[in-house]
C-alpha cells in the first residue's frame, strides 16, 4: 500500500501487453482530493519524451495523476514519442476527469523503441476502472523492469503519512539514475512548496547512489501532496514532514542499490573530515563508482589500495579534490586498514552482503555518504541479454 498509504490516494497496476508473459506493465496513481506537487528529473541531455512532457505539464498545472508504463522507455523516439506521451496523458486525463496538464507520464524500458500507444491507451482505461487504496503494490509491480522485487516505503508523522514506490536496478548513477519514484502524502502543502521538501531529500538519497555509473534518459522523482490529513501546519510539523520525505526517499534509494543488477553486496561509503562537503561528496562518488572497488567487493576482497587510489583521483572544480596521503585513513567494516598514510596489516573478513567503508581525510569538516553495490558476472549477463 506504499504509494496509497496516505489518505486520498488510489492506484492500480495492469497488464496492457507491452511486457511478455502477462507481467504487469502499466500503473496509474491518482489523488482524489486536489493535490499539489513537484518533480525532479534526469540531467542527461538525451531526455525521454515523458520527461519533456511531464516537465511541461508541471510548469502549467498542479499534478493530480501519474501514468507509468514499463517495457518501453519512449526515449530517442523523436516527434512520435512526444505525441505518444501527450496522448497517454490526455487519455488518462479523459478517463479520470482531470486536465491533460494535470497528468504526468513516466516510462521505463528499452531506449529507441516506439511506445505501443494502442496498448497503453487500453491499459489506462483498464487501470482507471481498478483504482483502489489497496492498489499500491500492484502499481509498484507494474513499473519494474530488471528489478527482482518491488520497492516501497512508508513513514508516519503525527497526523500525516508519506508513502512511495520506486523502480530501479541498473543504469543507476547521479544525477538521478534509471529509476522512477512516486512519493505521495496527505500533508498540506501550498502550490510551489513541494520542491523545497523534495530537492534536499533527493540530493541525500537518489542522488547519492551508484550501481554502474550510468545516468539514464528517463529518471524522474515526483511528490504529490493533497492535504487530506487535515492537520494544522506548524514549523515543527514541517520539520517532521521533511524528515519523513527524506526517510521514504532514503529507504527507496537503498532498496534500489540492494537490488542492483547482479548485486550481491550493498556498500556504504562514508567520507569525513574532508576539506569541504562538496569535495567529500566527489570522493565518495568516485569510490562508489570505481569498477575496481566494486569488483573487489564482489570478491569479498578488502582491497583498501583500490579505495585509496579511487579517492585520490576524485575530480573537483577542474582539478582534483584535496587529499593528503599522509593524513588519509581507511576503515573497512570498522577495521582500520590504513591509518595516517600507513597500512595496518589488518584484514577484515567480508563475509556477508553488507560492507561499510569509512574514509577519513583529516583536512576539515566536510562529510558525505554514498551507497553502491558490487559488480558481478551477472551484471554483464543481464545487460548483455537485455534486448535479446
Amino acid at each position: 500500500m506504499s504509494v496509497t498509504a496516505a489518505t486520498g490516494f488510489v492506484a492500480s497496476g495492469v497488464h496492457c501487453g507491452i511486457r511478455r508473459n502477462g507481467r504487469l506493465d502499466l500503473a496509474l496513481v491518482r489523488s482524489l482530493p486536489p493535490a499539489t506537487g513537484a518533480g525532479m528529473f534526469t540531467q542527461n541531455r538525451v531526455l525521454a519524451a515523458p520527461v519533456i512532457v511531464s516537465k511541461e505539464h508541471l510548469g502549467l498545472a498542479q499534478p493530480q495523476a501519474v501514468v507509468v508504463n514499463s517495457g518501453v522507455a519512449n526515449a530517442a523516439t523523436g516527434e512520435r514519442g512526444l505525441l505518444d506521451a501527450r496522448a497517454s496523458a490526455a487519455e488518462a486525463a479523459r478517463v479520470l476527469g482531470v486536465d491533460a496538464e494535470e497528468t504526468l507520464v513516466l516510462s521505463t524500458g528499452v531506449i529507441g523503441e516506439p511506445l505501443p500507444l494502442s496498448y497503453v491507451v487500453a491499459g489506462i482505461r483498464e487501470a482507471a476502472q481498478s483504482l483502489s487504496p489497496a492498489g499500491g503494490t500492484e502499481a509498484a509491480t507494474a513499473i519494474m523492469t530488471t528489478d527482482t522485487r518491488t520497492k516501497e516505503s512508508v513513514a508516519h508523522g503525527v497526523g500525516f503519512t508519506v508513502g512511495g514506490m520506486a523502480k530501479g536496478s541498473g543504469m543507476i548513477h547521479p544525477l538521478l539514475a534509471t529509476m522512477l519514484a512516486v512519493v505521495t502524502t496527505d500533508y498540506p502543502l501550498e502550490p510551489g512548496e513541494a520542491t523545497d521538501f523534495l530537492r534536499p531529500a533527493v540530493d541525500a538519497s537518489f542522488n547519492a547512489i551508484s550501481v554502474d555509473g550510468e545516468c539514464s534518459t528517463n529518471d524522474t522523482v515526483l511528490l504529490l501532496a493533497n492535504g487530506a490529513s487535515g492537520i494544522e501546519r506548524t514549523p515543527a510539523s514541517d520539520e517532521q514532514f521533511a524528515l519523513c520525505v527524506r526517510k521514504v526517499c532514503g529507504e527507496l534509494a537503498k532498496q534500489i542499490v540492494a537490488d542492483g543488477e547482479g548485486a550481491t553486496v550493498l556498500a556504504e561509503i562514508s567520507v569525513r573530515r574532508a576539506a569541504s562537503a562538496p569535495e567529500a561528496r566527489a570522493i565518495a562518488e568516485r569510490v562508489a563508482s570505481s569498477p575496481l572497488v566494486k569488483t573487489a567487493l564482489y570478491g569479498h576482497d578488502a582491497n583498501w589500495g583500490r579505495i585509496a587510489a579511487a579517492a585520490g583521483s576524485a575530480k573537483f572544480n577542474e582539478g582534483f579534490a584535496n587529499l593528503d596521503p599522509d593524513r588519509l585513513s581507511i576503515a573497512i567494516d570498522a577495521v582500520p586498514v590504513f591509518v595516517a598514510g600507513r597500512p595496518t596489516g589488518d584484514e577484515p573478513v567480508l563475509a556477508n552482503g553488507n560492507c561499510a567503508i569509512e574514509i577519513d581525510l583529516a583536512l576539515g569538516d566536510g562529510a558525505a555518504r554514498y551507497l553502491t553495490s558490487d559488480l558481478s558476472y551477472d551484471y554483464v549477463k543481464i545487460n548483455g541479454d537485455y534486448r535479446t
